[in-house]
């Protein structure tokens, strides 16, 4: 039998959640676990993804909050049936390294995709080079982004990026707010690709990054490519994985 741990957000759905499941399953330190049950939003479950890497445990999210794309539908029945029935999808992040005004380092790993947003009143000015070669001197704009598949459907999707199916082994580089050039419309880049954002006039115009949720200020250059030392394992029911969410979603 599959030994299981359920972890939940705070909430007060998912607490109670997290009660009815333990009454009927018990409970055990994800350490210890074949597999982990995530009750929440889909922020909850990009909590769970990074806390839990280090054990390469496949994690299965149950959607307690209100934003779902990341989990499956929430149901205390028949929870043994759909582990054993579930797909798996594996998603490598990608790292950032931020170099900072103060002369600090800042390294984390992104799920979803790695922003830079300006911190100040004025736009920011990035320049953006792939592999060692400048690809944009200069972009005046509020931030950009680089979005994995997986996150194609988070912020890049708000900022007008394209949405990118799961197994493709590309990366979208989206501007946001994009003043110059205008007709900009951010670009498509192999999955191995190496990223560098410089940051033009820093003290002027302020930018922070940030991996999914964790950011550094004051930044004066990014670089940004894939961990592929690193992965993570998703669970979804038949016929609702990534895969097929990414697809019906540049449908509705």
């Amino acid at each position: 039998m599959r030994k299981i741990a359920f972890i939940a957000s705070p909430t007060d759905s998912a607490q109670e959640s997290l009660s009815v499941l333990e009454a009927e399953h018990g409970n055990i330190a994800p350490e210890d676990a074949d597999l982990i049950v995530a009750l929440g939003g889909d922020g909850f479950m990009l909590e769970a993804l990074h806390s839990t890497l280090h054990i390469d445990c496949p994690v299965y999210g149950m959607n307690r909050g209100t934003v779902g794309f990341l989990m499956n539908e929430y149901s205390p029945h028949h929870l043994m049936g759909r582990l054993a029935d579930a797909e798996e999808a594996v998603i490598h992040p990608l790292r950032m390294q931020a170099h900072c005004a103060d002369g600090t380092e800042f390294e984390a790993l992104a799920i979803n995709e790695v922003s830079l947003i300006r911190a100040g009143a004025q736009a920011a000015k990035l320049k953006i080079s792939v592999d060692g070669r400048v690809r944009l001197p200069e972009l005046v704009c509020d931030g950009a982004l680089l979005s994995t598949p997986a996150g194609s459907t988070a912020y890049n999707y708000s900022a007008h990026g394209p949405i990118l199916p799961i197994g493709a082994e590309i990366l979208a580089l989206t501007g946001i707010a994009a003043f110059r050039p205008r007709r900009w419309r951010g670009a498509l880049l192999p999955r191995t690709a190496h990223v560098r954002f410089d940051v033009l006039q820093p003290e002027k115009r302020p930018v922070t990054a940030s991996a999914d949720s964790k950011g550094a200020k004051e930044i004066l250059s990014v670089d940004i490519f894939s961990a592929q030392d690193h992965k993570h394992r998703i669970l979804f029911d038949p016929g609702h994985g990534l895969e097929e969410r990414l697809i019906s979603e540049q449908f509705m």
